[in-house]
């Protein structure tokens, strides 16, 4: 029998996520059935996701995110011991799964993949740069904004795991990228490390003006991450016929659901430049996510697409993990090595 533990959230968070919200369990998995594996978790994924979902689940759940494992023992031929597979199983070190040979129903919780041979790139880059975050920057700013050569890009939260390879695939598409994050520091890397034309911390300029300046000419694309006051101001910049791919909303997920923050209306701004907006959701493009996989290895390979990590070691501090990734700290993809 082996002993396993996991993370179940006990309470729905209320604001910023707590430690009391949690309770680590210990216990026992059952031997394996015919068709079944047991995986060892190596890495396991830390993003926004996780906070926005909370309380689309009744309490108590198990911690959902994705994870990478690796098999330990195996019932299923097409898994043997040593394989790396990518699940949603999320934060436990030990868990059983079996492959159901059958379409995916439940996304994100049935998913079973083998992770592709990386070829010496970490495993990591599996719940990153080649994973769930990666295929969502390849996919929603493709597929959303459709950028063309010479055009103007905006992208919020620039400094995480999706707005970092978004706007890399801006400047391999021959845009322009001008990209916001919370600090003076992350605004140097996304410069001088990641190719940024321009990168603005928006604790400290004038939004507004800080825009006018860095696109004196307007914004094509808007990539959104965050939400908020900002996309507000951003979304009344943009040229005619404009897209918005709107991908998160980090600035209200530790917000009172009862008092949501307030913005600026940009239905004028939609209006007099019919704008695009549209919503994505990755879950719904899964038939698609190792053609993004491909593209994105194929330009990492080539050194056109750089992908930072923010590393914590050890199940222990998942939760320390989490509260970084939501404070900022991260520059990247935030993971946890088990």
């Amino acid at each position: 029998m082996v002993k396993a533990r996991k993370y179940v959230v006990e309470k729905y968070f209320d604001g910023i996520p707590k430690i009391s919200d949690y309770r680590i369990v210990e216990y026992e998995l059952p031997s394996l059935r015919n068709g079944e594996i047991l995986l060892k978790a190596e890495w396991i994924s830390i993003d926004p996701y996780i906070r926005a979902y909370n309380r689309m689940n009744k309490v108590p759940y198990d911690q959902f995110s994705f994870q990478i494992g690796i098999v330990q023992e195996s019932l299923d031929p097409n898994y043997p011991v040593g394989t790396r597979v990518v699940t949603h199983k999320g934060w436990c070190d030990y868990t059983i799964v079996s492959d159901k040979k059958a379409p995916v129903k439940d996304i994100p919780n049935d998913i079973l993949y083998k992770l592709q041979d990386l070829k010496g790139l970490s495993p990591s880059l599996g719940i990153g740069a080649l994973g769930m975050p990666g295929a969502t920057a390849y996919l929603a700013f493709l597929e959303i904004c459709k950028p063309k050569k010479g055009e103007t890009v905006v992208v919020t939260g620039a400094a995480g795991a999706v707005g970092s390879i978004v706007g890399q695939i801006a400047k391999i598409k021959g845009c322009k990228v001008i990209g916001f994050a919370g600090s003076d520091n992350k605004v140097n890397w996304l410069e001088k490390e990641l190719g940024f034309d321009k990168a603005l911390n928006y604790k400290t300029v004038d939004v507004q003006t800080a825009l006018k300046s860095a696109a004196p000419n307007g914004i094509d694309c808007y990539f959104d991450n965050v939400g908020g006051e900002i996309s507000s101001t951003i979304m009344a910049q943009m040229n005619k016929k404009g897209r918005v791919a709107v991908c998160g909303s980090i600035s209200s997920y530790n917000a009172d659901p009862s008092q949501m923050p307030k913005a600026t209306i940009i239905q004028l701004p939609v209006i007099l430049n019919e704008l695009k907006i549209e919503g994505f959701i990755i879950w719904e493009w899964f038939d698609r996510w190792f053609e993004a996989f491909d593209q994105l290895t194929a330009w990492i390979r080539n050194g056109q697409l750089k992908t930072p990590e923010h590393v914590t070691d050890g199940f222990d501090n998942l939760f320390e993990a989490f509260i970084g990734m939501m404070s900022g700290d991260n520059f990247g993809k935030a993971v946890v090595k088990v």
